[in-house]
């Protein structure tokens, strides 16, 4: 069979969705000896033990059939505990909140509950990949706001009402930012959030990010005045736990919509692992501490990186979220693609290309610094000695 009918058989909206810009170049680094990768974001640091011993406790006490499609009541007892002491929020844990494989489920539940085919909704520019292909695997209308450095990437609810149709559903964005790091100031947050009020948008806001923030607080959008039960919030225990393999995310939200959302989980998962419920339980319980020393380590690093890339001409946004600098790279002339593969072929660093994040991300790599400070520094004489090569005359 050629590949021609092997295309046909795939559905357009998929077959039109690019892989993932992220994952190309972290396949290319595994395979190259004496590689850095500052290309996935993911932390290099493994999951606290305890949280660890809670899922091996679990198997040898025979936790291994399915939960409730919601997930473990203790689990959500305890995450409405946190989202109450964290934000604020009352949650009722028997009907607005979901237990996710992931924030990445939780994002895919979310679009598919609220979006019917064509209904448009609005993303900043550059933002995380997933959030377009979600949009479009949901038969839904992605609608990119370009944003830049100038403006702290933050979206604006000028901009966001000047592309407001009668097809706009929903605002989806994540902050702190991937792949910028940006916080979203507290004033842009209510502003859009009396946007989204007069528009009857829903939000759908990825925190997944919140617990590494540095100098800053963030806002929890769903803390805003009316804005609690039209927010899905989503968020999750791979990034500030590092417990990325776990795949355990959460969706809080009105009984409506996560009632919504737990009937496609239904079909499609049917619950999270049970072994990483067991997992997160103790997280929430006892594990604090660990992502707060995890977070004073990134800090350590970012001040590192950023510093680094300024001073090898490399013009770097400062982050005050996630775990990532996004330099401009105007100084050589290269486009984002070009620069991100001649810097792993020549030097042996992967960056991820601005443009795996959106157009708005031409002129910019995305570094993550969720790695050793060691890697970090020998990762930035590579860059620096790059940038002298090929810096434009």
């Amino acid at each position: 069979m050629t590949s021609h009918h092997v295309k046909n058989r795939i559905a357009r909206r998929v077959s039109e969705v690019p892989p993932s810009g992220i994952r190309k170049f972290f396949d290319l680094i595994s395979s190259l000896e004496g590689g850095i990768s500052l290309g996935v974001g993911e932390p290099d640091f493994t999951t606290p033990w305890h949280i660890s011993e809670a899922a091996i406790r679990s198997l040898e006490q025979g936790y291994t059939m399915y939960t409730s499609n919601a997930g473990m009541p203790e689990l959500r007892k305890e995450l409405a505990s946190y989202l109450e002491a964290a934000y604020g929020l009352s949650y009722d844990p028997a009907t607005e909140l979901l237990i996710t494989n992931g924030v990445s489920e939780g994002l895919d539940l979310a679009v598919r509950a609220i979006l019917d085919p064509g209904d448009e909704v609005i993303i900043p520019d550059p933002s995380f990949g997933a959030y377009p292909a979600c949009v479009l695997f949901a038969y839904g209308v992605p609608v990119r706001i370009p944003t830049n450095s100038d403006d702290g990437f933050q979206l604006s609810a000028a901009d966001i009402e000047a592309r407001i149709t009668n097809r706009t559903k929903a605002i989806l964005m994540g902050y702190p930012a991937n792949p910028t790091g940006a916080v979203m100031e507290t004033g842009k947050i209510a502003e859009i959030a009396e946007v989204a009020r007069r528009h009857n948008l829903t939000v759908i806001s990825d925190e997944i990010y919140n617990l590494l923030v540095y100098d800053t607080e963030p806002t929890c959008f769903a803390c805003l005045p009316e804005m609690k039960g039209r927010t899905i919030l989503l968020g999750g225990f791979s990034k500030a736990f590092a417990m990325t393999g776990w795949r355990i995310g959460y969706a809080a939200g009105s009984a409506e919509i996560i009632g919504a959302m737990t009937k496609i989980h239904q079909y499609t998962a049917m619950c999270a692992s049970t072994m990483g419920q067991m997992a997160a339980i103790e997280a929430l319980k006892s594990g604090l501490p660990d992502a707060r020393r995890m977070v004073e380590e990134y800090d350590r690093r970012r001040r590192v990186i950023v510093r680094g890339l300024n001073d090898i001409g490399l013009s770097c946004f400062e982050p005050k979220g996630a775990f990532y600098a996004f330099p401009s790279i105007a100084v050589t002339g290269l486009s984002s693609e070009g620069f991100a593969e001649k810097l792993l072929v020549e030097d042996k660093v992967a960056v991820v290309p601005g443009t795996a994040f959106g157009p708005s991300g031409e002129g910019h790599v995305r570094c993550c610094y969720a790695t050793s400070l060691q890697d970090i520094e020998e990762a930035l004489k590579r860059m620096a000695r790059f940038v002298e090569r090929h810096r434009r005359p």
